[in-house]
């Protein structure tokens, strides 16, 4: 019978089920079970067994349940992030100048990129281009309590380059939007100056949002630029792989 297992095996057997249906079906059972699914030693198991307990993990996770769909979920929720589909997804496209533009790498007077998967970027004209994406939290599978109680981290980052032949300016604004879209916390860069006679090479960009709060619905990010010698063409910022992801 199994409530007649040690707690220890009865552990190592929850721990084969699917995530989804501890917590949708096995918790239902019985109290011992319900203790076992909310308790940490199963999700900690869980963990370990799906390597999720490496160097990223925290090891006094207050709620290792949510530490494991968070990390089961990481992904980039930025769509099209490297222009490989033009500019599907972005939206409030500005096209000053002679508008965005997507090009390969590394692109002239450019330098190739830190990662080989990525392939293109975009590139950004005379006058100022920005464009932007509005992520929908829950649509992404991040239910409105873990976001208004765990409050898991919002992590940001973009990539951006000059051509070394041209001087240009960079921006990026991410803002953290309640269902109403007014905004609980808001991350926006100094404007960037990239030198003419610059060395091309790519930098990143990061920021990590923590205890923004309850009500956080959607993400908006924002980034642009331009050259700053006016030239007509596509001689400004390029921009590539951006991301936002929700982790623990």
């Amino acid at each position: 019978r199994m409530e007649s297992l040690p707690e220890a095996v009865l552990i190592r057997i929850l721990a084969s089920i699917p995530a989804v249906d501890l917590v949708l079906a096995c918790r239902l059972v019985c109290c011992q079970w319900k203790n076992l699914v909310d308790g940490a030693a199963l999700w900690i198991l869980k963990c370990q067994q799906e390597g999720l307990t490496g160097a990223e993990s925290q090891e006094n996770a207050e709620n290792w349940q949510n530490f494991y769909f968070l990390s089961k979920k990481r992904k980039n929720l930025i769509k099209n992030p490297c222009g490989e589909e033009d500019l599907r997804y972005w939206e409030e496209v500005e096209n000053g100048g002679d508008g965005w533009k997507i090009e390969e790498l590394p692109g002239d007077f450019g330098k190739e990129f830190p990662s080989e998967e990525v392939h293109k970027y975009f590139v950004t004209s005379y006058e100022w281009c920005r464009k932007a994406q509005v992520i929908d939290l829950r649509a992404e599978g991040y239910w409105e309590e873990l976001m208004d109680t765990t409050q898991p981290k919002v992590v940001v980052r973009d990539w951006y380059a000059g051509r070394s032949d041209a001087g240009c300016l960079y921006e990026l604004c991410v803002k953290l939007l309640t269902e109403n879209e007014d905004v609980l916390a808001e991350y926006k860069s100094e404007t960037i100056t990239i030198p003419q006679d610059n060395d091309a090479n790519w930098t990143e960009i990061s920021h990590t949002f923590s205890d923004y709060g309850p009500g956080v619905r959607f993400v908006r990010f924002e980034h642009g630029g331009q050259d700053t010698l006016f030239w007509k063409g596509w001689y400004g910022v390029r921009v590539t792989n951006s991301s936002v992801t929700v982790e623990p």
